[in-house]
This record gives C-alpha cells, sequence and structure tokens, in this order.
C-alpha cells in the first residue's frame, strides 16, 4: 500500500468515526513529531492506534480492514492489563477474511451503521474447516447453527467468538459502512492469527509521501 493511500483512509476513518460519536483518544491525531519521547509509552509498547491491512493482496476496497486499539496488554512483557479493544471500520464491499485466534477469546460487536455479517466455522485437529455445527453466543443467548453459516448482527447487536472458531465478516449488501467494536482478551496480531488462507496481517507500505498519523507498524521507525 502506498503511504499517500494510507493517509486517505485515516483521513475519511476520522471522519466516519467523528459522525457516529465515537471520539478517540486525542493521541490519535498526534503526527509523527509529537511521538519522539514517548517509547516508553503503553501506547507504544503495546501497539495501541492506527492500524489498517489490505491482508498483502493490493485490493484494500475488496480485502482489508482499517482498525484502532484503544487499550491492550502485553504478554511479551508481562504488562498485567488483561483485556484488550479495537474499533473497526468495514467498508461494504471489503470482507475481513476467515481466520481464527489460538489464543484469544473476543466479543464482536456493530457499533453503528449497517448489518455486519459473520461466517463461522468450528476448526479440526488439524486447523482445517470443521462440518461439524458450533455453539455461538449471540449477545448471550447461545444458539447452535450449522457449519459456514451466517450470523448477521444489527447495530447494538454481539457475538462472542472462542478461541479455535473460524470467522471472516463483511457488511450486508446494501446496508452501508459498519463501525465494529472488539472487546477481547490481551491481543496479538504478530501470533495469534491463523488465516485459513496464508495471509500476512500487516501490509508493506510504499512511502510516497510523509505520514500524517503513524501506524502500529511505524513505531518502531519513529519513535
Amino acid at each position: 500500500m502506498k503511504r499517500s493511500e494510507v493517509n486517505a483512509l485515516i483521513s475519511k476513518a476520522k471522519d466516519f468515526y467523528q459522525h457516529h460519536h465515537f471520539s478517540l483518544p486525542k493521541w490519535g491525531f498526534w503526527g509523527p513529531e509529537n511521538w519522539k519521547g514517548k517509547g516508553d509509552s503503553e501506547v507504544v509498547r503495546n501497539l495501541l492506534g492506527w492500524d489498517l491491512t489490505d491482508y498483502g493482496k493490493g485490493d484494500f476496497d475488496s480485502l482489508g480492514l482499517i482498525l484502532f486499539t484503544i487499550r491492550n496488554g502485553n504478554l511479551a512483557t508481562g504488562d498485567a492489563k488483561p483485556y484488550a479493544e479495537k474499533i473497526m471500520i468495514l467498508r461494504e464491499g471489503q470482507v475481513c477474511p476467515m481466520h481464527f485466534h489460538w489464543s484469544k477469546r473476543e466479543d464482536i460487536i456493530n457499533r453503528a451503521g449497517g448489518n455486519l455479517v459473520i461466517k463461522l466455522y468450528g476448526s479440526d485437529e488439524n486447523e482445517a474447516l470443521s462440518d461439524t455445527p458450533l455453539d455461538v453466543s449471540v449477545d448471550g443467548f447461545v444458539r447452535t447453527i450449522e457449519a459456514g453459516s451466517e450470523v448477521i448482527l444489527t447495530p447494538g447487536e454481539s457475538i462472542c467468538l472462542e478461541p479455535g472458531m473460524y470467522h471472516a465478516f463483511y457488511c450486508e449488501t446494501g446496508t452501508g459502512d459498519v463501525m465494529v467494536g472488539e472487546v477481547s482478551a490481551v491481543n496479538d496480531d504478530n501470533l495469534d492469527n491463523r488465516f485459513h488462507e496464508p495471509l500476512p496481517r500487516f501490509p508493506q507500505i510504499e512511502e510516497d509521501e510523509e505520514p500524517v498519523h503513524l501506524l502500529v507498524t511505524d513505531y518502531e521507525k519513529y519513535v
């Protein structure tokens, strides 16, 4: 992805969050110069802040996601905070691809916008898609669904995804973009993502202009 594309996507994301009355932390609006000397902060250590990906495919409009991590612990440094929170934007026509987490249990919440579709499978002992029905909790009520079924979340609804539960999500056609919340155990995107089709979690950035805001993958270079 080009840095100019990243800058434009973050600018649109800020407008989207504002439209839906979701306020980001003040440091979410900092430029690179504001981060100097902040390397010992929880934000930098635990990779909070802006994050987006095209999963290495170069087609963000079809396969991509923009995220902002608000809080997180850090298993590597012994940070005792046992939880994480993200706010994400999924555009209509985009897909977050099929994957599961070995360790992380998470609630995915439709915070605002259109309807969010979650496609679900269990996984077998070889980490392949399972054809066995699975139990899933939607807003605290457990339902049994067939493998490959879709659960549609309208604004305000949520689903609990257990470790080992394959999931992909996308917007229901015609309902618009979705602001997606995530509340989970500690998040480690370097070690705890198992994509059904092997994909890189973070994009390669072509620096065709200066960053307006840093991505979490920029901290090592700029901070």
